[in-house]
């Protein structure tokens, strides 16, 4: 669950849109005020403006699909009012990369273009940058960790891109293109560091003020930041009623301490299994406009971003990846403190089979539908079909069960028998758990 917000920093409006914000974190974040450094007087330069997106919204005239918002009954249940769904997943490339991929690379001289593009990423960016390149006739090379999916690198080179990696990170990855980029003459396109980048992102921004006019809320997959800082100056132009929030995984919760900080700071560790948000470092762009305009960051766990995939997947049957279901992750994590409508960014669609199907098994286990028990019975014949027999009178499904005879914690007369099954629920699992407890079964682990 989110912890309760930290606290709010007090100032006066900001020059421009007369806005000061409070600042949440969450789940083991830095906790406290973010101070001075958040709400401030001082003049951002201006990078970006509402005329760069509404510029880059004609350039991706054609170009971008016009997804229309998938209302989610599910989620306004939870939310207690409308919910929405902004479905970039179903985008062109799987994800929103392709805005600001375009509105970048539309731009560049003869003379770039000649010289051809590189770009780093784990996978949507890189396809993005590709595809992008590919409509404009420009040459992309495209550097990914050695752990970047096999369906992200194959889509990449179908869109026309040279495939390299370099490293295990996207930090790592970048490093290299930025060399490439020296020794070669191409351009290096950021993932999410520059003013057009962020502009083309932000059109996504424009397109759900129009659709959902009424909208109180809307929260943002994080990583480094080109996508919630372009929603949020889009949004903040026109609407600043209007709340705009980050998610970001645990294990790359980048912006927290940066905001902090006054400034970005980079993670020493991340792990997660949200690749596509996994970002050491806020840019240097999206961070001064997220500063001022965005309300909250909010940080969620592997437990409920697999929860969150789970949830897209079988009640709006949509595929989305870890990093894309961030928002409505944070949205379920503490849904009674999104003010509706509400809308939640899926920032991609683009995740290995292999992967989905672990997630799917952790999505299931965190939510009370799989469980793994292991249990220590007399070895004697009868104890396993008495053990089931007890399993299978509460209505639970055995998937697999497994022997163990070995284990020096066994006595000698034990046997240890690990069983899969299938649960209705975490209600329902510990009825199973406090049933077979009552029963003198010695339960010695649980996942």
């Amino acid at each position: 669950m989110v912890d309760a917000l930290a606290g709010q920093a007090c100032c006066r409006p900001n020059v421009g849109f007369g806005r000061c914000h409070a600042i949440s974190l969450a789940q083991g974040a830095v906790a406290g005020v973010y101070g001075a450094g958040i709400c401030q007087d001082a003049v951002v330069a201006d990078k970006v403006t509402l005329a760069d997106i509404e510029t880059a919204a004609s350039r991706l005239d054609g170009v971008v699909r016009n997804l229309p918002v998938h209302s989610a009954r599910w989620l306004s249940d939870r939310v207690g009012g409308p919910a929405w769904l902004a479905t970039e997943n179903l985008q062109r490339a799987g994800s929103f990369k392709i805005r600001g991929a375009y509105n970048r690379l539309s731009q560049l001289t003869e003379d770039e273009r000649s010289a051809g593009v590189v770009a780093a990423s784990a996978g949507n960016h890189a396809q993005g940058v590709a595809l992008a390149a590919s409509m404009l006739g420009i040459q992309s090379t495209i550097f990914m960790p050695r752990s970047a999916s096999m369906p992200k690198v194959i889509a990449t080179r179908d869109y026309g891109a040279d495939v390299r990696f370099h490293g295990s990170t996207l930090d790592e990855a970048i490093v290299e293109a930025r060399a490439f980029a020296d020794q070669t003459g191409a351009l290096f396109i950021s993932p999410f560091d520059h003013p057009d980048i962020v502009a083309g992102q932000g059109t996504l921004g424009l397109e759900i003020l129009e659709q959902v006019p009424d909208v109180r809320t809307i929260v943002v997959c994080t990583g480094g930041g080109g996508l919630l800082a372009g929603i949020a100056l889009a949004v903040a132009s026109q609407r600043p009623d209007v709340r705009v929030i980050g998610a970001q995984a645990a294990g790359a919760a980048a912006y927290p301490p940066s905001l902090l900080a006054g400034h970005p700071v980079p993670l020493r560790t991340m792990r997660t299994m949200a690749d596509g948000i996994a970002v050491g470092r806020p840019g240097d762009v999206p961070f001064e406009i997220i500063q001022r305009y965005v309300s909250d960051i909010r940080v969620v766990s592997e437990d409920m971003l697999a929860r969150a995939q789970l949830l897209l997947l079988e009640r709006s049957k949509l595929v989305v990846e870890p990093g894309g279901a961030a928002a409505v992750a944070a949205i379920i994590d503490d849904p009674n403190s999104f003010e509706t409508p509400v809308v939640a960014v899926l920032s991609g669609g683009n995740v290995d089979p292999l992967v989905m199907m672990r997630v799917i098994r952790h999505g299931l286990t965190a939510g009370g539908r799989f469980t793994q028990i292991t249990v220590h019975v007399p070895d004697r014949p009868g104890s396993l079909a008495g053990l089931l027999a007890e399993i299978g009178g509460l209505d639970a499904n055995v998937v697999d069960v497994s022997h163990l005879r070995t284990n020096p914690r066994l006595a000698v007369d034990e046997v240890e028998i690990t069983i899969d099954l299938e649960t209705r629920g975490a209600e329902h699992r510990e009825q199973l758990l406090g049933h077979l407890r009552d029963k003198g079964y010695r339960i010695t682990e649980v996942q």
